[in-house]
C-alpha cells in the first residue's frame, strides 16, 4: 500500500496528459520498472504539476530520463532532481519555466550564461544568486526589480555604481546601505524617499546639509537627528511649524540628557 504524503482527492482536477488526452496506464513504460506511481494522484504523464511533482519525490532517479520531455512541466519539476552536471543544456530551454528550475541549481559559474536571459523571473533567480563582479554585470539591467536586488547585493565596494539609476527603487536600496563618503552623494537625489532615507542615515555632523531640504518631511526626519546648535536654529527659523515643533523636542531631549532643566523653545 503506497503512503499518501498529499491530499488523496482531486476531484476536480481531471486526470488527463500534456495533450489533454485520458491517461491510460495499460500501456505505461513506467508500469514496466520499478518506480512508484499512482494513477491521478503520482505520475509523470500527468498534466496536473504536483501529481508530476510527486511522482518526482517518489522516484528521483528517473529525473535525468525526463530532461528531454516534450511537457515543460516535467523538464521543470525533472530538473529539480536531476543530477546537476546534466542542467547546462537545458540553459537554451525554450521554457522560462524550465531555465528557472535551472538557475536555481546551476552552479555559479554555469548561472552567469543566464544573466541576459530574455525573461525577468529567471534574471530575478540569477541576481539572488551572483555575487562580486558577476552580480554588478547585471546593474544595467532593463528591469528595475533586477537592478533594486544587485543594489540590495552588491559589496560596498561596488554599490556606488548604483547611485545614478534611473529608477528611485533601487537608488534607495543603495541609500540604506552605502556609508560615507558616499551616502554623501545622494543629498541631492530627486526623488523624496531617497532623500528621507538618507537623513535617518548620515552622520549628525553632515546632516547640516539636510536642514535646508526643499521638501518639509526631509527637515523634519533631521529634525529627529540634529545636534543642539542645529536643533536651535531649526527650532526658530524653518518655515514649517512641525519642523519647528519636532527641534523643539529633539533640543528639549538633548537638554535633559545633559542635565539642563530650562525651556528653550518659545511659541
Amino acid at each position: 500500500m503506497i503512503e499518501r504524503d498529499w491530499p488523496a482527492d482531486e476531484p476536480d482536477i481531471p486526470i488527463v496528459d500534456w495533450e489533454g488526452r485520458a491517461i491510460d496506464c495499460s500501456d505505461c513504460e513506467v508500469r514496466r520498472t520499478d518506480a512508484r506511481c499512482e494513477r491521478g494522484h503520482a505520475c509523470v504523464h500527468d498534466r496536473y504539476a504536483r501529481r508530476i511533482d510527486r511522482f518526482f519525490r517518489w522516484n528521483p532517479d528517473q529525473s535525468n530520463d525526463y530532461l528531454d520531455h516534450p511537457y515543460f512541466e516535467v523538464r521543470a519539476i525533472a530538473c529539480r532532481r536531476a543530477d546537476v552536471f546534466r542542467l547546462p543544456p537545458l540553459i537554451r530551454d525554450e521554457d522560462e519555466t524550465v531555465r528557472l528550475s535551472v538557475a536555481v541549481r546551476l552552479p555559479l559559474a554555469q548561472v552567469v550564461r543566464l544573466r541576459r536571459d530574455p525573461h525577468r523571473e529567471v534574471r530575478i533567480r540569477v541576481a539572488m544568486r551572483l555575487e562580486g563582479s558577476d552580480l554588478l554585470a547585471m546593474a544595467d539591467d532593463e528591469d528595475y526589480y533586477v537592478r533594486k536586488l544587485v543594489a540590495r547585493r552588491l559589496p560596498l565596494a561596488l554599490l556606488p555604481r548604483m547611485i545614478g539609476d534611473s529608477e528611485w527603487e533601487v537608488r534607495m536600496e543603495a541609500a540604506k546601505r552605502l556609508e560615507m563618503p558616499e551616502l554623501l552623494r545622494m543629498c541631492d537625489d530627486r526623488e523624496t524617499a531617497v532623500r528621507r532615507e538618507v537623513a535617518r542615515r548620515l552622520p549628525e555632523a553632515m546632516l547640516e546639509r539636510m536642514a535646508h531640504d526643499p521638501d518639509w518631511a526631509i527637515r523634519w526626519e533631521t529634525a529627529q537627528r540634529a545636534s543642539a546648535a542645529l536643533a536651535g536654529r531649526m527650532a526658530s527659523q524653518d518655515d514649517e511649524e512641525e519642523v519647528r515643533l519636532a527641534a523643539c523636542e529633539r533640543l528639549a531631549s538633548l537638554r535633559h540628557d545633559e542635565g539642563i532643566s530650562e525651556g528653550v523653545c518659545h511659541g
